[in-house]
């Protein structure tokens, strides 16, 4: 009877619940968050009325989208013992680093384990706040000065540019990050994502669901490929050396990073507002080649559009980074900053209707079998 099992490996084209937060198109290369187009948030909105949209479904009025925002302003704050765990664990990867603190909260903040629904969403803002200020704590431990304050007049974005470099950004690169964490706040269920939602599953608290999150989202299939395009960039040296660059890797059939997507066949949606924002950066800091060399390898990848090769929005994150001066490790803690309310929301709903996610293996190993004892063993 087993024969006629279908194994989906990966999970790979099966539904297991209904989502009324985000829909991919990958066909189309569309993405809406609670059906609104992500072009249209990404050039008219900001983090914090997506972070509204998400959790609560629509877009904020005025006096909503202050008092949202007044939450997590107000919640800019960590205990000294998480920086106590930041400096012991200074030399640690800062996702290893994120990780670890982010459970440490679990354990230093009382509300944390409380997982009524109310409790839930406060826990949800708090961290949402908390997140890039680890980070920024972290890169500023680990060479040695001391954390920056947050500053609690400045929009999410703005903040965690300056935690990050203690100097206020201008008002482009704040908005250019800004950009970036909407494009990045929700994809459906996506490997950290649905890693949350197991966790959650068991009846949990969020710090659990978002731990298992960031564990998942620090492997290099999944979050690494910003990190991966800036190698990738750096090897090219030049954009006249990026035909011959695509050309070797296809020859060897090795991937070009930054091309391709577990769900798009057309390029993906996110990517324009990321391009647009390279070639300006780069202009404003005398580096235009950055943006010369990417340009490059889309040209040589176009015959491969047809096979479903098409530009990421990873291809584009990694170099903005650079051009901002952020070091390549810190580029998926970045993913995990503008993430943190597509977490949210999907721990949230896996909440409101739970069942425990319990799939199945099929079993491929030996029949029954008597056991043989130690001296009988061959």
């Amino acid at each position: 009877m087993t024969e006629n099992v279908k194994i989906n490996r990966g999970l790979k084209g099966v539904y297991f619940e209904r989502s009324g937060v985000s829909h991919i198109d990958g066909s189309k290369g569309e993405l809406s968050y609670r059906g609104y187009s992500i072009h249209d948030l990404a050039t008219q909105s900001t983090f914090e009325e997506v972070c509204y949209l998400l959790i609560h479904g629509e877009l904020p009025t005025a006096s909503q989208l202050s008092d949202f925002d007044s939450q997590l302003k107000a919640n800019r704050e960590l205990p000294p013992e998480v920086l106590d765990i930041i400096r012991a664990t200074a030399s640690g990867h800062p996702m290893d680093v994120l990780r670890t603190a982010v459970s440490a909260l679990a354990a230093l903040e009382p509300a944390s384990q409380d997982t009524a629904e109310g409790a839930f969403l406060a826990n949800g803002i708090r961290l949402t706040s908390q997140v890039p200020m680890i980070i920024a704590a972290h890169e500023a431990i680990r060479n040695g000065r001391d954390p920056v304050a947050a500053d609690k007049t400045l929009s999410h974005a703005a903040n965690w540019l300056w935690m990050l470099k203690g100097e206020k950004p201008s008002e482009d690169a704040a908005k250019l990050a800004d950009i970036d964490f909407i494009l990045h706040a929700e994809h459906g269920a996506n490997a950290s994502s649905f890693a949350a939602r197991v966790t959650i599953g068991t009846d949990t608290n969020l710090h659990g669901g978002i731990v298992s999150a960031l564990a998942t989202l620090a492997g290099p299939a999944h979050g690494g490929a910003a990190e991966d395009v800036m190698k990738m960039v750096t090897e090219i040296g030049t954009p006249d050396n990026a035909a011959a660059y695509v050309k070797a890797k296809r020859a060897n059939r090795e991937a070009v990073t930054g091309f391709g997507h577990r769900v798009y066949r057309a390029e993906d949606p996110r990517a324009r507002h990321m391009r647009d924002g390279v070639k300006k950066l780069g202009e404003e800091m005398g580096a235009p080649e950055w943006y010369e060399i990417l340009q490059g390898v889309v040209e040589a990848m176009k015959p491969y559009a047809r096979h479903g090769l098409n530009v990421n929005v990873d291809f584009y994150s990694g170099v903005i980074y650079q051009l901002h001066g952020i070091p390549m490790d810190l580029y998926v803690p970045i993913f995990a900053i503008g993430r943190m309310p597509g977490w949210i929301i999907q721990c949230m709903d896996q909440q409101e209707s739970n069942i425990l996610i319990r799939p199945l293996t099929l079993y491929n190993g030996p029949d029954m079998r008597p056991y043989v004892s130690m001296d009988d063993r061959a």
